[in-house]
């Protein structure tokens, strides 16, 4: 008689087993889709820090390069802008 009681619980066990592994591959598909997407992301993080240091390059040599040109004197002669007629005359 143990052995007929002993069968559905059998039964159960084995059918919530299958629902626990259904369970576990679906959480294990998205965490694999949300990390698919992490990777996209960080990616795409790098560019805009990449090219953001490429910008900060670029103005910081256009900042030394005005600063030599301010104390070599290549920018001209002093002019003041009271000398200069108003855009629109």
């Amino acid at each position: 008689m143990q052995n007929n009681t002993m069968e559905p619980r059998n039964e159960i066990t084995r059918a919530a087993t299958g629902a626990n592994h259904d369970i576990s591959e679906q959480r294990l598909s998205k965490l694999e889709i949300k990390a698919s997407f992490t990777e996209d992301l960080l990616e795409r993080l790098d560019q805009v820090v990449i090219r953001q240091q490429q910008q900060i390059d670029s103005l910081k040599r256009e900042i030394a390069d005005l600063k030599l040109s301010a104390t070599t004197g290549q920018s001209g002669e002093f002019r003041s802008l009271r000398d200069e007629a108003p855009p629109h005359y």
